[in-house]
């Protein structure tokens, strides 16, 4: 069974200074990034059977925790541009090979000898100057934009309520018209609904239930909704203060597994919505993921808690017919 994984910081990974060409016992001997156990290396990803991921561009802004952040467009856009060579360089070593249409990723499913597929999804729109810019990063392998992460230039997120601001708007009308997907994950409602107006494609590449965890980070049942009605999928993630409230560590396979079957079986998107999203090298380590998946080889575990007739499907399954439909 083929997975592919809808949100892995990979190249965020590289430039904080982890190898992810290393094992994973290597890497986490020499691990620069303290109070993080490592649990993502191309060979733990083949191990796993990941045969496709979206890749991320992620900037990360400045905050207290990280003062290394950007404060304007300009820093933004050099970390993204930085991630980019890295995955260049990366597919130049034969580590990844960077995919640009649907018919690219069904092609590399079909390969079982192929090495990691990568589709490039930008979190946080903060390196994109403007719309006018956007044509750059399309060609530059970009396929899905988040406008948001915490608040940006686009929109409000994250523990930052906010709509679209008018530049915003501008963005999503021209993602729109370029067939650029918008990721929801990390958008707050407001700025949700006025993207959802608009009428991109959309996703939400890692995003639990709010049902089972409040906050804004995390879906309603109608934005879940509003995500299926425009043929989108949603990804599951794997950090344990997102899949149990108030757990920062020690959340279950089975903890995980109910937002699965609230988004599936309470009426709200079906099984053929739900997908992964696992976020797993996004900021958190081994500390903090289910009980019993501390590394990226033992993820599929989590599909025994999901219905037989259905594992294939939130495997790789439906990630898949929406890649080759949509991107």
């Amino acid at each position: 069974m083929r997975l592919i994984d809808g949100h892995l910081d990979l190249a965020y990974n590289a430039v904080s200074g982890r190898d992810l060409t290393l094992t994973l016992e290597v890497l986490r001997r020499v691990d620069p990034v303290e109070g993080q156990t490592a649990t993502t290396t191309f060979t733990e990803l083949r191990a796993a059977g990941v045969g496709v991921c979206f890749g991320t561009l992620f900037a990360l802004p400045r905050t207290p925790d990280s003062p290394q952040g950007y404060t304007d467009h300009a820093g933004a856009r050099a970390q993204a541009l930085a991630q980019l060579d890295v995955y260049r360089r990366w597919e130049d070593g034969g580590f990844l090979r960077l995919l640009r249409s649907g018919a690219e990723v069904n092609a590399h499913m079909a390969q079982a000898d192929a090495p990691l597929g990568v589709v490039l999804l930008m979190e946080g729109a903060d390196p994109v100057r403007d719309e006018g810019e956007l044509p750059f990063w399309v060609d530059a392998g970009v396929r899905i934009i988040g406008p948001a992460w915490g608040a940006t230039a686009y929109a409000g997120g994250t523990g930052a309520p906010g709509p679209l601001t008018d530049a915003g708007k501008a963005l999503v009308t021209a993602m729109r018209d370029l067939g650029i997907a918008l990721d929801a994950s990390h958008l707050d409602d407001a700025a949700f609904w006025d993207a959802a107006e608009i009428g991109p494609r959309m996703i939400a590449s890692h995003s639990n239930s709010r049902t089972l965890v409040p906050g804004n980070r995390h879906l309603s049942d109608e934005m879940a909704c509003a995500i299926a009605e425009r043929g989108g999928v949603i990804g599951l993630v794997f950090l344990s203060s997102f899949i149990k409230q108030g757990a920062e560590t020690g959340a279950t396979q089975g903890d995980l597994a109910a937002h699965a079957r609230h988004y599936a079986e309470a009426e709200v998107v079906g099984w053929d919505r739900v997908a992964l999203g696992s976020d797993m090298d996004g900021g958190f380590g081994s500390e903090k993921t289910p009980v019993g998946i501390g590394r990226y080889s033992e993820l599929p575990r989590f599909l025994d808690e999901v219905p037989e007739e259905h594992r294939a499907a939130v495997a790789g399954g439906n990630w898949l017919r929406w890649l080759t439909a949509y991107l």
